[in-house]
This record gives structure tokens, sequence and C-alpha cells, in this order.
């Protein structure tokens, strides 16, 4: 919008200096000119570059430009000067201000960041913005005036909060909570914070926000139990490394929370949900917690992550996750079998299943995933990542008994299975054969024998070589191929697309058993 203006101005001031042949009344010689003499130029600096436009107008354009742009749009007249003043988009973080951070040492790196935040809030009237990200891995509280900068851009007509820092010493920052209280947070929408600590506040009611993340915040339970008694337009919140938390409390009041994800709170040990319109969840951990879930929850998506998980949503989760459609399910590690489930995931239509490690527990029975699979009636796609990096199963190479025929459901919707990391463990090989021979909608069936990460491969990552393979790896590569070819493609029907993912034989030395 911005170079629209500037050549339709351009093009009035060549028009202006042509000779005039035309009626008397020409455009050109009209006193409304919007390019005369004293308009463009006073002094040699230009004034009013553009057409006569309200001064919101151009503050409007200057809004659409990139931060670094605008600043440098600035220099062109004292029209933009304001303009610029009032730009309402802050982004301090080094590319925005120009810094090569490889270039200079890390005090410099922070004298420098610090000087230009502090001469940009000073020429600028802080009242306009609307969005103020404070992104700053060199944070130094000795240098940075982070307190005067927030109590300078945190104004009442604020929408968009980020402060995302990380120090030395791992020494949180304690976030001035009080900035957002009464009318400087009322029309707040969106909050990010990093490596900072909670404090209390009184008066403290963000009415507008409906997006919350805190990463690597310092709170405790209660604190977080009383941050969250004044959301109410609160639709998504993430949590990640907040490691004080014992227990998260989701409170019926919020309505309209629709998302909710919680990675790594290494201290989390209970989550209580009971917001109502809840429908998409994600937790990742490495401990298994206690999950209480109100009754009329209806997710759509949920996923979890911590070891033993699967016989868990197998076990206490059955019940919350009727109407469920996509799961995801992760474990490193399974002690018992997956068991036979009492009731079904009748809207289930994607499942995702990883068992991905640097080794399984060879007497976990890959064979019990079938009681879950048979749960899921309307299921349509399906992933299964059964990658070890040093297989312990039975190899069903030099194996001389029959695979198993294990009884279970025909599935007439599921169009798609993809297993990653496929071998010769034979219990693999025998929940492979069981999907063929019991799935007539089977439209597609993919046997990857890598470890399934596209940007291992030398087609896709930057240094033109696939990621080095161990040897022994190698070597169940070939087995897990050799169990395809024997037992596995003779059972795929012709109308089934078979697709069979073998490491790059350029990078890698792989002959096929035979």
């Amino acid at each position: 919008m911005l170079n629209r203006v500037m050549s339709m101005q351009r093009e009035s001031c060549r028009l202006q200096i042509q000779p005039h042949n035309g009626p008397a009344d020409s455009t050109v010689h009209r006193k409304d000119s919007t390019c005369t003499e004293d308009h463009c130029s006073q002094g040699g600096e230009p004034q009013c570059p553009g057409p006569h436009l309200p001064e919101d107008i151009w503050c409007h354009i200057f809004s659409l430009l990139p931060m670094q742009d605008a600043a440098r749009t600035a220099c062109v007249s004292h029209a933009f000067k304001r303009s610029w003043r009032c730009y309402p988009n802050l982004a301090f973080n080094a590319k925005a201000l120009g810094m090569d951070e490889r270039s200079c040492g890390e005090d410099e790196i922070v004298r420098n960041f610090t000087s230009r935040v502090d001469n940009i809030l000073k020429n600028h009237s802080c009242i306009a913005i609307k969005t103020l990200e404070i992104v700053f891995r060199y944070y130094d509280d000795k240098v940075c005036n982070l307190d005067g900068w927030l109590q300078t851009a945190i104004t009442p007509g604020i929408e968009e909060l980020t402060v995302q820092l990380s120090t030395k010493s791992r020494k949180h920052y304690n976030f001035p909570w009080s900035l957002l209280a009464n009318e400087n947070g009322k029309l707040i929408q969106y909050l990010k914070l990093s490596c900072c600590a909670f404090s209390p506040t009184v008066g403290l009611c963000l009415k507008s926000l409906s997006r919350l993340e805190l990463f690597d915040v310092n709170i405790t339970r209660d604190q977080m139990g009383s941050l969250l008694h004044n959301f109410f337009a609160l639709q998504r919140m993430q949590l990640k490394n907040c490691n004080n938390i014992t227990c998260l409390k989701m409170p019926f009041h919020l309505q309209q929370l629709k998302y909710l994800e919680v990675l790594h709170c290494s201290s989390l040990k209970v989550i209580e949900i009971e917001a109502p319109n809840l429908s998409n969840f994600q937790f990742m951990g490495l401990c298994q917690v206690q999950l209480s879930l109100g009754v009329a929850l209806q997710f759509k998506k949920f996923d979890m992550s911590f070891p033993g998980v699967v016989s868990y949503a197998c076990t206490n989760l059955l019940s919350n996750l009727q109407y469920v459609e996509a799961l995801s399910l992760c474990s490193r590690h399974e002690i018992i079998d997956t068991p036979v489930l009492p009731s079904k995931f009748l809207h289930l239509k994607h499942l995702s299943v990883d068992l991905n490690a640097m080794t399984f527990p060879p007497t976990y029975d890959y064979c019990s995933l079938i009681s879950l699979f048979d749960a899921s009636p309307s299921l349509e796609t399906l992933v299964l990542n059964v990658l070890q990096r040093k297989m312990l199963h039975e190899s069903i190479v030099g194996d001389t008994s029959n695979l198993r025929q294990i009884p279970g459901h025909r599935h007439d919707r599921l169009k798609t299975v993809k297993i990653i990391g496929f071998s010769s463990a034979k219990s693999v090989v025998e929940l492979t054969c069981h999907i063929i021979e019991n799935t007539a909608s089977l439209q597609c069936l993919t046997l990857d024998t890598t470890t399934g990460h596209p940007w291992h491969s030398c087609l896709t990552n930057y240094s033109g070589k696939c990621l080095h393979l161990r040897v022994d790896f190698l070597v169940e590569v070939g087995k897990g191929l050799l169990a395809i070819k024997t037992y596995v493609e003779p059972k795929v029907p012709s109308r089934v697309k078979l697709n069979v993912v073998e490491p790059c034989r350029r990078c890698h030395d792989l002959e096929p058993l035979s």
C-alpha cells in the first residue's frame, strides 16, 4: 500500500514538471495539487512525500510494514517520522533490531540490544502500542532495564505481550504482573512469558485474554489457580517446563477453553480438567500423571506421552475418550501388554501409537495392540512406530515355527496403515499379517525399515548425506526386508499398494539377506 501511494505521488510530480500544452483548467495546474513545491520539500528534506491523507491513515499504512522497514521509512520525512512514533507492533529481537550476534561477544550484544531498545522507546508514543515482543537470549538484569521497558510500553491499548528470556544463571525474571492490573490488562488477548517468575497481584483481571503460553515460568499450584481464576475468555493454554507445579486444575468457568498443552512439567502429578468445552488435549512427560476428567468432556483430539501410557489409556481413560476422533499415544516403555478393552472408541478415525525406543522390553507382545485396533470400529488411518535401535525381540528369521493366527474383528473402514521401524521381530510380523488378513478396506500399507525421520535422508537434509546408521541396525534392516519378502508380500492383495522403505543404498552398504 505504501509503495502504491509513493508511486502515485512520483507520477503526479512528473506530470507537473512537463510543459503545459493542454486546456487552461488542466489538472496539473490545479491549486489543490497534492505535490506542490512547498509541500514536497523544505530545506532539501521532504515533508510530505505522499498525498494529503489523515494521519491515522498513514499510521495504519505504517502498521502493515515490518518494524525494520517502518523505521527506515521514518527517515524520509517528518510526516513519516510521526507515523513511526505511532507504530503499534514493536518486536525487540536480534533480527528485528538488525543485530548480528555472530560478529560480537555476549557483553557487546547485551549493550547493543539495550541501547537500541532504549532509543526506540524514548522516541515512541507508547500509548499506541498494541503488540510488544521482547525476545532476548542474553538477558542480563544488571544491564537491561526490562522493568522500565515494560512500564513504558504496557498501556491500556496493548493487546499482545511476549517476554521470552534466557539467562546464564537460570535466574527467573520477576515479571511485574501489577502492570497488567486494572485498565492496562483490559484489552490484552495474548500473553507469552518465558523464564519468568509469578508474583501475586491484586486487581489482576485479564477478561479479554484468549491465549496464554508459559514456558519455564516459576509458578506453583496455588498461584496458577489464582491466575486462572481471573480468565474467562481463555481459549488456548500452553505450559512447558513449569517445574514447580504439582497439580494443575482447569476449572469449570473456563467455558471457552478449547486447547490445552502441558509439556515436560517435571513435578506435575495430577491434572484435573473440568473445562466443559475442551476438545484438544496434549500431555508429554517423563512420568505417569493421574488424570481426572469431567464426565461431560467430549475430546476430539487427545495426545499423551509417558512410559506406560498405552496400557494406562486403555485401562483408565476409555470412558472419557468415547468421542475422540484422533488419538496419539507415545510410550518408551510398556511393562505389560495392552489389555483387552471393555468398550470401544466409537468415533476414533486416526490412531498413532509410538513405541519408539532405544530398546523396547523384549517381553512385550506387539500383537496385544490388536485389542486396541478392535476397539476402534471407525478407524481409517493407523500409524505405528516400533523403531528399536537395538532389537532384542525374538526374530522370525531362522524361526521354523508357524505364525500365530490371532482372532480379532474385521475392519471395514481402515484404509491406510504405516509401520515405522519395521523389523524382523516375530510379533511385529504377526501383527502386520493380521492387519492384512482382517482389513478388507485396506488401500495402502507402508513398511518403513528406517528411522522414519525425513531429515535423516540425504534427499532432504542440507549435508547431502544420510544420517549414519550403526552396523547392527543395518543388519536388522536386512532381516526386516527378508521378513517382508518372505511373510508379508505373499499375503498382500493386488488391490493394496505396498510401499517398502529402506535405507539409501548410496550412503549405506546394505546387503539384503537371502
